[in-house]
């Protein structure tokens, strides 16, 4: 799932390959898409990218005597669980290419291509970030820090320390792979309330004997979490490659699985949050541990994942995989469904709408109840809405982060 560093290299790769371009004519939409249109026309202009915390600006400019006259134009995406960018020829666009921004001749015409195989990724007109997101942990730290660390009062932090690296309010650009990074890395329980390990934070001062290249040298040797939400993501940035979609080659991949130490690695425990994420760990869980939850051990990479593995659609965050994740739940096979008169089994779609208040690409998971099974015999089943995107279909999206 695309996170700060995903979304920052795809910015970089966005800016690198467009560099040399000219995009010309209309701004293409699928017409299954329900984001808005992009009312954007011009013969001439160029596309430039920024990316910060989990939304990445994209920038459409007409170059000198392009026509008709126009300003610039802004677009903010959040990319979901399955968003990338590709550019690709005209003619041979991917499957789930929702918005295309082509080039103008001379020359053989390509396309640049929001693709998101899921749905979940959502565009916005006008180029603003989204109100109430909290500085970028990448490129803002400063502003970050002091935003963590003046607002501990915020109920955010009752909650455990696991739940509020997910407050995209205060860390944005944290997601699921890095929270379990950066808490493994300081042997952090994740169930541990958030306040109780950020306010020891809030009287950490450096001695004011020690040299500039001193205090650097003991925050590099002894970091804080907070500075881990910075130095941990520079890290999957620095690996280099493409880092998602589906230029994203094996070497790319490889490199980026050596480099975890805990998120879905043998040996490692998981339990789910309140929000239905997995979290993974070693040792204790911590005292906010949810009461009921039975930790997992990942015995292997090729072990088959459980439940909570699906839910969030793989193993290993999918921003390096186009493929989309299978179902949570396993479907009745054929004989069974024809016994029943069930309908031949399909994606169900998901109502919209969530909240900054959790790293919100997934669609969250009731947290009590479980339904009752019905009698076959009882004759009476709901019926399951379907949207259909290609021939494959998938379901419809939460509001992305």
């Amino acid at each position: 799932m695309p996170e700060g560093p995903e979304l920052h290299l795809a910015s970089h790769f966005v800016n690198e390959a467009c560099r040399e371009l000219v995009f010309g004519g209309c701004v293409e939409k699928s017409p299954v898409s329900r984001n808005p249109e992009v009312p954007f026309e011009s013969s001439a202009y160029s596309i430039s990218a920024l990316a910060r915390g989990k939304e990445l600006r994209l920038t459409l400019s007409p170059l000198p005597g392009a026509q008709p006259h126009r300003e610039p134009l802004a677009l903010v995406f959040r990319f979901g669980m399955t968003g990338s960018f590709q550019l690709v020829p005209s003619d041979a666009l991917p499957p789930h290419a929702h918005l295309r921004f082509y080039t103008a001749p001379p020359g053989p015409r390509l396309a640049l291509c929001f693709v998101d195989i899921r749905r979940f990724g959502r565009w916005d007109l006008g180029g603003e970030w989204q109100p109430g997101r909290g500085p970028c942990v990448l490129l803002e730290y400063e502003q970050f820090r002091e935003n963590v660390l003046r607002n501990l009062a915020d109920k955010a932090f009752d909650r455990p320390i696991c739940e509020a690296l997910l407050d995209q309010r205060f860390f944005n650009g944290i997601g699921n792979y890095l929270r379990a990074e950066i808490l493994y890395r300081l042997r952090i329980p994740p169930f541990e309330k958030a306040r109780t390990v950020l306010e020891a934070l809030q009287q950490r001062r450096p001695s004011p004997e020690l040299t500039l290249s001193q205090k650097i040298r003991a925050k590099l040797q002894n970091p804080d979490l907070l500075e881990l939400c910075h130095s941990v993501p520079k890290e999957v940035v620095q690996l280099g490659g493409k880092g998602y979609g589906s230029e994203s080659g094996e070497e790319d991949f490889a490199a980026f699985r050596a480099w975890l130490q805990c998120y879905s690695t043998p040996g490692m425990s998981s339990l789910r949050d309140r929000h239905g994420r997995t979290i993974w760990f070693q040792g204790d869980p911590g005292p906010l541990a949810p009461k009921g939850g039975k930790s997992r051990k990942k015995k292997s990479q090729e072990a088959q994942q459980g439940p909570e593995d699906r839910v969030e659609g793989s193993s290993w965050p999918c921003v390096f995989s186009t493929q989309d994740p299978p179902s949570p739940n396993k479907a009745p096979s054929r004989t069974r469904r024809a016994q029943r008169g069930l309908p031949k089994q399909t994606t169900a779609q998901v109502p919209e709408g969530t909240s900054l208040q959790q790293d919100p690409e997934v669609p969250p998971v009731p947290d009590k109840g479980k339904r009752r099974r019905r009698p076959a015999t009882s004759g009476r089943h709901r019926t399951r809405k379907i949207k259909a995107d290609t021939p494959s279909l998938e379901p419809e999206g939460t509001s992305a982060s």
